[in-house]
């Protein structure tokens, strides 16, 4: 092909090249999946919503189309605008900033509620976890008061929605104590599924405990979120529940996680939490 075959050559590809695109070369966005910003300094409105601990990308996205976000105190309507360092991002009258993410993995004692905050005045999850972090952080999901073991806290909002989403199957593992020793029958049904008042439900997973020989300790797996799923399946078939202990969540455990303290979780194991929940 000779020099000007060449030419012309590229020269119709420019031009297929333009009459697809506009003319116009699109700038990648390099934003990463930590939501830092990129090298020409934006960040898309909806992670920086979610970073700021208000809510996930999904719903920061409604809050954005609602007309609720204002930038450099114009309303901001449109899905995949940017925001720039200096920029300032108001939701109603509140100026948000893009926090530091953090991730705290509790292993919760008896006596404490799981929320933010108690009209009540009884013990609340966020005591044990007051000295974390400055940003204000929350419990993903939620164990009942006399209910032990994991619980993950984060301002990760996008995070937090999707391991509670049920789509996403989120395994949970317990270790429960019975009132009585638990038949096969009962073990089998639990395995298999079975009704109960608000839908069915069934055990990903169940076994006796193995250095128990007493029967009425058992480990469930299970993925549902629904609201204290454990306790009802047993209390359904006629047992007591007198300790249910969450022992695993999402793949994380309580090693060296002494009852009623905490620790942050490691790169690794942020890592992987954001890859399962794809």
């Amino acid at each position: 092909m000779t020099r000007n075959n060449r030419r012309e050559d590229n020269r119709k590809k420019s031009d297929l090249k333009k009459k697809y695109t506009g003319g116009v070369r699109k700038k990648v966005e390099k934003t990463n999946d930590k939501g830092k910003f990129s090298p020409d300094g934006m960040i898309r409105l909806n992670k920086f919503i979610a970073n700021a601990g208000i809510c996930s990308r999904r719903d920061a996205d409604q809050l954005i189309e609602s007309g609720v976000i204002r930038i450099n105190g114009k309303t901001v309507t449109e899905l995949g605008t940017k925001v720039a360092p200096g920029d300032k991002v108001q939701y109603g009258n509140q100026t948000l900033r893009r926090e530091k993410l953090y991730y705290v993995l509790l292993n919760k004692p008896k006596g404490f509620i799981t929320t933010t905050d108690d009209p009540g005045n009884r013990k609340t999850v966020m005591e044990l976890v007051k000295n974390a972090c400055k940003e204000r952080i929350y419990p993903v999901g939620r164990l009942d008061k006399n209910t032990t073991g994991l619980l993950l806290f984060t301002n990760d909002g996008d995070l937090a929605k999707r391991l509670t989403h049920p789509k996403h199957r989120i395994k949970k593992v317990y270790h429960v104590v019975l009132d009585k020793r638990v038949s096969k029958n009962d073990m089998l049904k639990i395995a298999e599924g079975f009704m109960l008042d608000d839908g069915f439900v069934k055990a990903d997973a169940i076994a006796f405990v193995t250095d128990s020989d007493n029967k009425k300790e058992v480990g469930i797996e299970l993925h549902s979120g629904r609201n204290r799923i454990v306790r009802r399946i047993f209390e359904s078939l006629g047992y007591r529940v007198e300790k249910l202990d969450r022992v695993a969540f999402a793949g994380l455990t309580k090693k060296d996680i002494p009852r009623g303290k905490w620790r942050y979780l490691t790169d690794k194991e942020i890592s992987f939490l954001k890859m399962s929940k794809k």
